[in-house]
């Protein structure tokens, strides 16, 4: 075996939940040429890889389809000896089966699993135990290599990126919002949060260009003398180190999780219409989880969120501010 392609062209927390797939194989193959397909946008977290040998970008906005028929020639140009498609999708299972790759591996659930050499179970049961969607992926290798030993996720900040967010004394990161209304802890309450934190600390707010608004609202709320608002001023890797040196970092059930275990950063999770028995909850080796502390019957109520609570009550994020902050 001289060259893999790896498949995940979702969302941010999909492609960092993937890394792990990109480490076994390394592991097991060191000479191993391994190249990764992710959407356009996603790109910088993979920035300066040490193990993969190429990036390919697909843009689903602009041209998508006519942007897709160019790629696929370039994958079955490569002729790759093993094409590992992580999702479960049409349309990521229709270039798995065009990529003229020698094996082709994915889920049973991607609808042309049947013309795959080999697909796997992707198996989401709360009622069975958490199974993690690192562990779920690595499955995939399991006619590569030993898959009982679990790697977990790894990104690569760069030098650069920590002398950039480089910061004297003591900090935290908070990461308020999210693509799913129903994931987000509600920014009135971040206002506590942020309130909670010890005056002697500064307090960074992360997220990309859009979530910018929503972190100045906070700021302007907050009684706290050190909030500095990073939202749409630091790329992937940056956001990474500056989370890995924080004291702790708090963030939804969303991206920022997934990279703060991507460094091993300290986090603590807020899971509201979620629940991390789905298999995405943190995975640093200093990580917490916090949730509403009873039971509620209409708890969890998607995999994914919704961009309004379906009961119109929004229980699910009654999770006190102090519960939150913990001992910091």
């Amino acid at each position: 075996m001289k060259r893999v392609l790896v498949i995940q062209t979702a969302f941010i927390g999909d492609v960092i939940l993937a890394t792990p797939v990109i480490e076994k194989l390394h592991q097991a193959y060191p000479q191993l040429i391994i190249d990764f397909m992710l959407r356009k946008g996603n790109e910088g977290l993979l920035e300066g890889h040490p193990f993969l040998n190429r990036v390919l970008i697909w843009d689903k906005k602009q041209g998508k389809y006519a942007q897709l028929r160019k790629l696929i020639g370039e994958i079955r140009a490569q002729q790759y000896d093993y094409v590992i498609n992580l999702q479960r999708f049409f349309t990521t299972g229709l270039i798995t089966v065009l990529s003229g790759g020698t094996k082709t591996i994915g889920f049973d659930k991607n609808p042309l699993s049947s013309f795959f050499s080999y697909r796997y179970p992707h198996i989401i049961d709360t009622e069975k135990g958490n199974i993690h969607e690192v562990d779920r992926n690595l499955s995939l290798l399991s006619r590569l290599t030993d898959v009982n030993e679990r790697v977990n996720p790894r990104l690569y900040p760069r030098p650069n990126d920590f002398e950039l967010v480089k910061h004297e004394g003591k900090y935290v990161t908070m990461s308020p919002t999210s693509v799913w209304f129903t994931k987000q802890y509600p920014l009135e309450k971040w206002v506590e949060v942020v309130n909670l934190v010890p005056s002697d600390f500064t307090v960074f707010l992360l997220g990309g260009k859009s979530d910018g608004e929503a972190c100045e609202q906070i700021k302007a709320q907050t009684s706290h003398p050190n909030v500095v608002v990073k939202a749409g001023q630091l790329d992937f890797l940056a956001s990474a180190a500056l989370m890995k040196n924080a004291e702790m970092n708090y963030v939804n059930d969303s991206a920022p999780m997934h990279l703060a275990s991507a460094v091993d950063a300290p986090v603590t999770a807020i899971f509201c219409s979620t629940v991390p028995a789905f298999g995405f909850g943190p995975l640093s080796s200093r990580s917490r989880v916090v949730e509403v502390n009873r039971i509620l019957d209409c708890r969890p109520c998607g995999l994914h969120g919704y961009q309004a609570c379906p009961k119109g009550h929004f229980n699910c994020s009654d999770i006190s501010a102090k519960e939150i902050v913990g001992n910091l």
